[in-house]
């Protein structure tokens, strides 16, 4: 089975949790390991929060993902300035900001970024699922519409 989503959000915090909600929602729906499902959030939430902290000028961002085939792929675009690189090390300790790109490349398989000059930019994550075996042999509930 693939899902596939799309979501505008405004250029806010407020909009990260429901993110964090439809994707792992999504995730756990089709029997993904909460493992590889903790991952993936924690790499789509540091993604968000750049869109929403560094994606001006525009007021909005854009969550698009798709779950299937073994993998889950989440891109993450908004209208900013872009990303230069992607550090080589952590910060150091007394530094509050700067380990958000780190944090994503170490939870997920691999990481993209598309930077287009006046149009902002893409954030790609890319990660092979891991299966919960245990609720994948109990049956599923449909939810009441």
């Amino acid at each position: 089975m693939d899902i596939e989503f799309s979501l505008a959000l405004p250029r806010d915090a407020i909009g990260i949790p429901m993110v964090r909600r439809v994707l792992g929602d999504a995730m756990r729906s089709l029997n993904v390991s909460e493992t590889c499902i903790a991952d993936m959030l924690l790499a789509v939430s540091e993604a968000c929060s750049n869109a929403v902290r560094h994606g001006g000028p525009a007021n909005r961002y854009e969550v698009t993902a798709s779950i299937g085939y073994g993998q889950c792929d989440v891109r993450v675009a908004d209208s900013g300035t872009g990303v230069p690189s992607i550090p080589p090390g952590f910060p150091p300790p007394d530094t509050e900001n700067g380990r958000g790109l780190l944090i994503m490349r170490s939870v997920v398989d691999e990481i993209s970024f598309g930077v287009t000059p006046g149009r902002g930019t893409t954030v790609h994550l890319r990660k092979s699922l891991d299966w919960d075996e245990e609720a994948a042999a109990c049956p599923r509930e449909l939810a009441a519409v």
